[in-house]
């Protein structure tokens, strides 16, 4: 019994030292560890998105400054290609010649705008997503601005897509937009390349990722996911446009967006 007793007392003694040894150890159990574990409460990332700011340097009409977090974008909203919007007169104006057979023309035109975005350099998930408003939601690399998927009302696009010029935009008052693919930048800088920012700091990119094209039920409630980039090899939350609806964004922004002047 004495005997059954000690090996019972060691083996109890050997326990608690490997326990002890253990939690003594250089081996720390972080908020990553945790949340894999229970993935009901997860870790907000924050991003840096100052490495994507020079495609904006020496665009036409747009201009920006870094101040603290923050970066301030202003746009003259013009593009820097042709559409039959432009006046006759204008050296980019050309006639419809896209693929639409269903084509007409809205009764507007394009004219330099003064707007103002200012965006986080540091975005990320919104605790509360709120909805994109009706007007100007991002700014593509060109200086144009991105509208959502709706049309005048909150209306689907289905008619307003008619109107869209070759490239795939067209003008509301005198503000010229993209809503859908801008098919220039796709065109120019291919279909995987990033396109532009929304007001709440993550990028937008083509419909292409490693070689696939992308449809709407590839990405989440927002049109996006978290991947690795060309410009984020470590990854990061981004949107893409794609062929079929929401297009470009589709419950609302999932960061939280900053403020848009006109």
């Amino acid at each position: 019994m004495e005997k059954y007793q000690f090996t019972k007392l060691a083996t109890l003694i050997l326990f608690m030292s490997v326990l002890l040894s253990f939690c003594s150890s250089s081996t720390t159990i972080t908020e990553e560890d945790i949340d894999e574990i229970d993935n009901t409460n997860p870790i907000s990332t924050s991003y840096d998105i100052t490495p994507i700011l020079s495609y904006y340097d020496n665009v036409d009409g747009v201009t920006y400054s870094v101040n603290g977090n923050t970066v301030t974008f202003t746009t003259k909203g013009t593009p820097n290609h042709t559409s039959p919007y432009w006046d006759t007169s204008h050296s980019l104006y050309e006639a419809y010649n896209g693929a639409n057979p269903n084509w007409r023309q809205n009764p507007n035109s394009i004219d330099e705008q003064n707007i103002t975005f200012t965006i986080t350099l540091n975005p990320k998930e919104a605790t509360n997503k709120s909805a994109t408003p009706m007007g100007p939601i991002g700014l593509s690399r060109n200086g144009v601005v991105f509208f959502n998927q709706y049309a005048a009302g909150g209306a689907d696009l289905t008619n307003e897509i008619n109107s869209f010029d070759q490239w795939l935009g067209h003008p509301a008052g005198t503000l010229y937009h993209y809503h859908i693919e801008p098919t220039y930048l796709t065109t120019q800088f291919s279909k995987s390349a990033f396109l532009g920012l929304l007001a709440d700091g993550f990028p937008v990119y083509g419909p292409e990722e490693n070689g696939s094209t992308l449809i709407s039920s590839d990405l989440d409630d927002f049109h996006g996911h978290t991947s690795a980039t060309a410009d984020f090899p470590n990854g990061i939350y981004h949107y893409h446009v794609t062929a079929d609806a929401p297009y470009l964004n589709g419950n609302g922004f999932f960061g939280t967006a900053g403020t848009i002047t006109r």
